[in-house]
């Protein structure tokens, strides 16, 4: 027997009707952090971002005292991020940088609403999942009009699974929130990656061969931009897709991963094609 999520609310005593569903995913942090990571990582940020909404959608969030907020997972799951009270508190007063990404809200470019925890739904923050349905461009939805079923219910929050170092590709402006078992894995692995401009789409291959691996290297690339490669520094910098090519193994020597990098430089001809010079 399928559970809805409305049936949770009325056994905490709650009724759909004050309630609106918020599911936050902002296509706009592209090149700073998503919702989730917010929520994940900065729950500080991730309260003041859903604190601040445009004022086109007044009507909607003012229509009732509670809202229940969802934030889209990497896998696009729909997970519960926690239950508010809100209420409306007027037009922001003061210029204020934006929480996830570049960039600052102007004085009066935005609403401000106050929302306190409802502790009563704590135990349902990260475990409980929905699914939103079609309408993923509605964002801001009524409860008692949307009876959302509940396609899982953990015991405990989950971080994703890590991909495997063959299905591995990210943003570079991604490394720095990765899920701590992923940076793990990352940080313990040495080979050869790859990265893709998505303006020129021109390709750089690279080696990791220091103490911290693959990630350690990606990091250097996220702080500066370049990671201290010449073919780099004298371009734009860019948010590169990161992909690996090839783990060396444990007992791999500098030499041998430097061949292996020579070899994928070869195949993928990026000295003649791509950002590699040498």
């Amino acid at each position: 027997m399928p559970l809805y999520f409305n049936t949770v609310l009325r056994q905490m005593a709650v009724d759909p009707e004050a309630v609106i569903l918020v599911r936050h995913q902002d296509h706009r942090a592209d090149k700073g952090r998503s919702p989730f990571e917010l929520w994940r990582y900065d729950r500080v940020a991730f309260d003041e971002y859903q604190s601040h909404q445009g004022t086109d959608n007044r009507a909607k969030f003012c229509r009732a005292h509670k809202w229940a907020s969802f934030v889209a997972t990497p896998a696009g799951e729909t997970l519960f991020a926690g239950m508010f009270d809100a209420k409306y508190l007027g037009l922001l007063d003061h210029d204020r940088p934006k929480p996830n990404c570049a960039g600052v809200d102007l004085a009066g470019s935005c609403d401000v609403y106050s929302l306190i925890p409802d502790l009563v739904f704590e135990d349902f923050n990260g475990k409980l999942i929905i699914d939103w349905g079609e309408g993923a461009r509605a964002w801001v939805q009524r409860a008692d009009r949307q009876n959302k079923q509940v396609t899982e219910l953990r015991l405990k929050y989950q971080e994703d699974a890590f991909p495997g170092f063959l299905n591995f590709l990210q943003p570079l402006s991604k490394i720095i929130s990765l899920p701590q078992t992923w940076a793990e894995v990352l940080r313990s692995a040495k080979g050869i990656y790859l990265l893709t401009c998505p303006r020129t789409h021109e390709q750089y291959v690279g080696s990791a061969t220091g103490m911290d691996g693959l990630l350690g290297r990606w990091l250097e690339y996220y702080q500066t931009g370049h990671g201290g490669d010449v073919a780099l520094k004298s371009r734009e910098p860019s948010d590169y897709q990161v992909s690996i090519l090839e783990v060396a193994g444990t007992s791999a020597t500098l030499n041998d991963i430097l061949i292996m990098e020579d070899r994928w430089k070869r195949k993928l001809q990026s000295r003649e094609m791509g950002l590699n010079r040498n």
